[in-house]
């Protein structure tokens, strides 16, 4: 059934949407709407979006929202024209001058050439050589994952398998002490589910069994307040158990470095304050951890629960990759395509221009939405279809251009180990209850997944 909207024709040939069901968190609760995204791929690749004011964040003044697969990647691919700077990545400007500035430090925030020269700090963390390395250690913890609930016969694939894979890899990665991983899922739940009640309000990480670093990060935990808010969890304020964290594991990095990326970096940060003159200011050190303790983790961790979804949704398709493991690596990427865990990614124009046909002037939000254009069908072939042999797959879950997520191939690795793990152990799976999804614009998120099977 398509959601109706309704349109209004503008003066410079693109279509004003009604978009409450595009932006409306709510809408998603249900699943993305994907014969919208199809009835307005069939208007125009660019068109005009609304911008109301959602829960107790304000009303802005619209943007254009690309839905098309060749437009996307346009812009993705031209930071010059449209910038991750100007007005940071997400859909709603933040409120203040000081918020702006301290949000451009982070690396999915910049363009070319700061961008890059924190991207290539990053680089050999990341190369398949590198990652090969984990990839014994990735496999065991994904079998180990599946192993401790095989003998239940049911389970929530969402919390109890697949929220800590990318949990212990990150912790690996960093050098996060293992018995602190959890506070990295509290953390990316409050950021990218702040649309969330559940989310907004994530605990899982505990005082017992933790390091004393944590637990001192624990102590300034935000609590809501009298009437359930918290502070904005997408700034520094609304996150000092984070940045407590980050800049005391800084610190014991410095004194006792290692091979992890954390080590690696703190001997780019200068000594003293932020401009000491290091490769890496203190400030953009702690943003990073922020990154990839959020995004690092988030976007996997909706992938993999995604994915399951996706094979449960089409059950001849998990029947054939049951039968055929060959087809592993091309089912992944089209559990990516068929789910796209992030939706969408802001850009700002820096200057007047032209896309899809559509003028566009210098300061607008240009909103790019992967949900849509890995849908669309003049980049895919039936595009709606769930299809694990799908051999020409330009999907854009990762994005493209120069924030191209330069952990797309590790989450490759970690989906691969869990769905082999997945179907030696536990063979056949089917849904035990309905899906929970995420309340969330930005993320495409599946809180909770009921599977059983019998052995």
């Amino acid at each position: 059934m398509i959601v109706p909207y309704r349109r209004v024709p503008v003066q410079n040939g693109g279509m004003s949407v009604d978009t409450s069901v595009i932006v409306d968190p709510d809408t998603y609760l249900t699943g993305v709407p994907h014969e919208v995204f199809a009835d307005l791929r069939s208007d125009s690749a660019v068109g005009w979006m609304d911008e109301p004011a959602i829960d107790s964040w304000p009303a802005g003044p619209g943007f254009w929202g690309v839905v098309r697969h060749a437009e996307v990647k346009e812009v993705m691919r031209n930071p010059t024209v449209y910038s991750s700077y100007l007005g940071a990545t997400q859909i709603t400007d933040p409120p203040d001058a000081a918020t702006l500035a301290f949000v451009r430090q982070m690396m999915l925030n910049q363009d070319p050439p700061e961008h890059a020269r924190l991207r290539k700090l990053l680089t050999r963390a990341f190369t398949p050589r590198a990652i090969a390395r984990l990839e014994e250690k990735i496999d065991g913890w994904a079998r180990g994952l599946v192993e401790d609930v095989a003998a239940r016969g049911e389970c929530d694939f969402a919390t109890d398998i697949a929220a800590d894979l990318p949990l212990l890899t990150l912790a690996e990665l960093f050098g996060v002490p293992s018995v602190d991983r959890w506070l990295m899922f509290d953390w990316s739940n409050r950021v990218i589910g702040y649309q969330d009640h559940e989310y907004a309000l994530s605990s899982h990480a505990q005082e017992d069994g933790s390091t004393e670093m944590a637990r001192r990060a624990l102590a300034l935990r935000p609590r809501p307040d009298a009437d359930g808010r918290l502070p904005d969890q997408r700034t520094r304020g609304g996150m000092p158990d984070l940045y407590a964290y980050a800049h005391e594991l800084g610190e014991y990095k410095r004194r006792n470095p290692g091979e992890d990326i954390m080590s690696n970096l703190m001997r780019e940060v200068g000594d003293g304050d932020d401009e000491a003159g290091g490769r890496v200011s203190v400030g953009e050190f702690e943003n990073l951890f922020w990154l990839f303790s959020v995004a690092g983790n988030e976007t996997l961790r909706n992938a993999l629960p995604g994915g399951m979804f996706a094979l449960l949704s089409n059950m001849d398709q998990y029947r054939r990759l049951r039968a055929d493991r060959t087809l592993l690596s091309t089912a992944v990427d089209e559990m990516l395509r068929w789910w796209s865990p992030v939706m969408r990614f802001r850009r700002t124009a820096t200057v007047d221009t032209e896309l899809g046909g559509i003028r566009i002037r210098a300061g607008d939000k240009v909103v790019v939405w992967f949900s849509s254009a890995n849908r669309d069908e003049r980049a895919f072939a039936d595009p709606h279809r769930f299809d694990v042999a799908r051999a020409t797959n330009d999907h854009l879950s990762f994005g493209h251009g120069p924030h191209y997520c330069i952990g797309a191939h590790l989450a490759k690795v970690q989906m691969r180990a869990l769905f082999t793990a997945l179907l030696d152990v536990l063979g056949e799976v089917e849904p035990a209850g309905d899906p929970v999804r995420l309340r969330s614009n930005f993320q495409n998120g599946i809180k909770h997944l009921p599977i059983r099977w019998t052995r």
